[in-house]
Parts: structure tokens; sequence; C-alpha cells
């Protein structure tokens, strides 16, 4: 649980029995939440695709591009952790994955460290992406960096404020794949900017699947998620949205970018269905699965989009 503020202690949930007997690697493996990095890497793919095919790649400025969105995906994931302690929002009831901090096996302290510690090294990623593609990368930097710790923290955290989904969509969507582009081409791309509304969507359903989930417990510790903010109903129409428009997005940039090879990503459409279903149907601890299922589905149609868009071109 988080702060218990009638008492002046920090209480905290009973850590399952599965991670007993973890070694203190597989706990931070566990506090990073690595079925999450997909959101991380789909969008380099997708923007590294389109510079191939204007034959502009930059395998340096790809892979750091890589690594930095790791770093982000990471270091907003441990602030969540630690901010979501801090704010109560990880209780007893909580039915979703082990919170390290939460759970208390790893001290609040060291989460936050951590964090920190990520979101620098990022910054220092940064300084080659800065230096090879100048300083309007700084301000894309420091955005990230503060988005990522004002997720959840700060004094206007926007997973609390139903903001969320925009956050994600916003950052790990357009920003993403037109930068990852942008380092490597060298200039700005409106069809690199639009690349990212597919992926933006999924990585965005991602987080959808969380607030469905978590939707009571957030609910009672004041976490204003679109889910708690419009209803339950809402959010699982909204999952079903983000979807289906991804995939309708295919076809202006197939058409309008002379990039038919986007529509690849089709391919991935028989793993819709039961994700629609389960969306429809399950709750609580049930959607965990879907979660895992959500991430594959985006690295599987970012996959097949950025192949696609490699060998059939468009900027």
């Amino acid at each position: 649980m988080g702060l218990d503020e009638s008492v002046g202690t920090i209480s905290r949930v009973k850590p399952p029995h599965a991670t007993q007997g973890l070694s203190p690697v597989q706990v931070w493996w566990m506090a990073a939440r690595p079925k999450t990095l997909s959101a991380a890497a789909a969008p380099v793919l997708v923007g590294s695709a389109m510079a191939f095919a204007e034959g502009a790649f930059h395998v340096l400025a790809a892979l750091a591009a890589l690594l930095g969105a790791f770093l982000l995906q990471v270091g907003t994931n441990l602030a969540n952790d630690y901010f979501d302690f801090k704010k109560g929002a990880d209780t007893e009831e909580r039915v979703g994955p082990t919170r390290v901090t939460a759970a208390g096996l790893i001290a609040p302290e060291r989460v936050r460290g951590a964090m920190v510690l990520a979101f620098l090294l990022a910054a220092i990623v940064g300084i080659y992406l800065v230096a090879r593609g100048g300083w309007p990368l700084v301000l894309v930097g420091l955005l990230s960096i503060a988005s990522g710790i004002a997720y959840t923290g700060g004094p206007f955290p926007l997973g609390y404020k139903g903001l969320g989904d925009v956050f994600v969509f916003v950052f790990f969507g357009l920003v993403a794949v037109a930068g990852t582009h942008y380092v490597q081409t060298l200039h700005f791309s409106w069809w690199s900017l639009y690349a990212g509304v597919p992926v933006g969507l999924l990585s965005t359903a991602i987080l959808v699947v969380n607030n469905v989930r978590d939707v009571e417990t957030d609910a009672k510790s004041g976490k204003g998620t679109l889910a708690v903010r419009l209803g339950e109903g809402f959010a699982r129409r909204e999952y079903a949205l983000l979807v289906i428009v991804a995939y309708l997005a295919l076809v202006p940039l197939a058409l309008g970018a002379a990039a038919p090879g986007a529509l690849l990503a089709l391919l991935s459409l028989p793993m819709v269905p039961p994700l629609l279903r389960a969306m429809r149907d399950e709750r609580g601890a049930a959607l965990n699965p879907r979660l895992a299922e959500t991430a594959r589905l985006l690295a599987v149609f970012s996959a097949l989009m950025a192949l696609g868009l490699a060998l059939g071109g468009g900027s």
C-alpha cells in the first residue's frame, strides 16, 4: 500500500508466493517490466524502416534511438512503481503484476534512485542524438523525461488526471517514430509523424487494458484514469476503437505516402478478435494475460509494418 497518513507509517502489500526466492537481478528485471518494452521498440522499428526506404538508414543513430527509448520506458515504469506506492494507488486489492516497491521487494529510495539513473542514462544517450540531429532534439528529450516522471509523479500527475492515454499516444507513437526517422535522415517528414499514429494507438491500447483491470482499485485510491472518470464501459469501447483505427490508419499511409508495404501489418489481424472478445467480457486478474497479448500485437503489427515500409518505400 501507500502512505498511511492516519498513523504516519508506510504499509506494504504482501509479496505473492511466486516472488519468493527471486534473486536481486530477477527482482530488478521485474521492476523494469520487460513485457512493456515492445512499446519502446515498436516506434524505433517503424521510424528506422522509413529511413531505410529513403536510403538514409544510420546504424548508430538507430541503435541510440532504441537504447534511449528503452531507458525512457524503464525510467517511466520505475517512476510509476515508486509514485503509485507513495500515492497509495498500489494496495492489497491490486490484481495486476507485482509492484516491487509496494511489495517491499525493493526499498522506495532505491527504486527512486534507479528511476533517476535510467533517465540520466537516457539523457547521456540523447547527447549523441543532439550532436547528430541538432538542438530541437533537446526539447524532445527534456519533454520525454519530464513526461515520464509526470505520468504518475509531480504536482500534476498525468495518469491521475485522465491524460495518460494522450501521453502514451504522443510520446510512444508520434514523437518516437518521427524522432527516430529524423535522427537518421536529418529532415522532418509529415508522413513519419503520421506513421506514429497506428503505433501510438496500439501502445495506448496496452495502457487501457491496465486501466480496465485496475478500475476499481484506482477509483478507491483516487487515481483518475479515463476508465475511472468515464466508466469501465467507455474504456472497453476505447480499446476496441484504438485497435480498429490502428488498422484503418494504414490505408492513408499506403496510398498517400506511396508505401503499400505498410499494409503488410494486416497479417496480424487474426490476433485481434480474441483480444476484442476478452476486453468485452473479462474483468480483474483475467485481464493480466491480455496486457502481454496486446503488447505482442503491437510488436507483431509494428514489425510487419516496418518490414513492409522498408521493402515498399515511402516517407
